[in-house]
């Protein structure tokens, strides 16, 4: 069931995923201020795209699980895990940062096919071995939403990270996601295919050369 609660706002230029862990460097002032009091309050806040002027509607809460390293002037490293995600009803900035209303978004009924799961899990592990990346299968088991876990290196533009945070339903994000890959294994293999030709020749053996 959905809640309403107030919570910081950290617009960036990214898309974190519940379950996801990213690493932070706090610099500007007012953040500086805002993760102190997360974390004098052990609370999360709440990391939104902000790009070309503009703030989503939907982000996610960020858990800082660690300050990897703090230099002594207020700026910070440190790494947050993706926990719910969240819908802004009302901005405020009472603070130096802003701060917001906001309401839990959940998921409504609609668990993926166990064939188009395991679809987009295969297709995934096939984008990270052309990526020379180590595949894990395991991986897939171990959290709540494969779709998260494949949506954040999948090759989407931000706004495509955006807009699956925003779908509703497992079913819906994997069939997007299946979409998706469809298109861009095929233009990823064609580059390796080109790239391991460049290397292995050194030229096109059918493009002409220059006298």
């Amino acid at each position: 069931m959905s809640r309403l609660f107030d919570l910081p706002l950290f617009p960036l230029s990214m898309v974190i995923y519940p379950d996801q862990q990213a690493a932070l460097h706090i610099f500007e002032p007012r953040y500086q201020e805002m993760v102190q009091d997360c974390l004098e309050h052990e609370m999360p806040f709440g990391l939104i795209l902000y790009e070309d002027g503009k703030m989503a509607e939907v982000g996610c809460t960020a858990v800082i699980q660690e300050v990897v390293q703090d230099y002594g002037d207020g700026r910070l490293d440190i790494v947050v895990e993706g926990d719910e995600r969240f819908r802004v009803d009302d901005l405020r900035q009472e603070k130096a940062y802003l701060t917001a209303d906001v309401q839990t978004v959940d998921d409504a009924d609609g668990d993926a096919e166990d064939g188009l799961t395991q679809r987009v899990i295969t297709q995934h592990m096939r984008l990270l071995e052309l990526a020379g990346r180590t595949v894990r299968p395991g991986l897939y088991s171990e959290v709540p939403s494969v779709s998260f876990v494949i949506a954040h290196n999948a090759g989407l533009t931000l706004p495509q990270k955006q807009e699956v945070l925003e779908l509703r339903a497992e079913d819906e994000r994997i069939l997007y996601l299946v979409k998706h890959l469809e298109t861009l294994i095929p233009r990823v293999e064609e580059i390796e295919s080109v790239r391991e030709k460049i290397t292995s020749n050194g030229h096109f053996p059918d493009f002409p050369l220059g006298e």
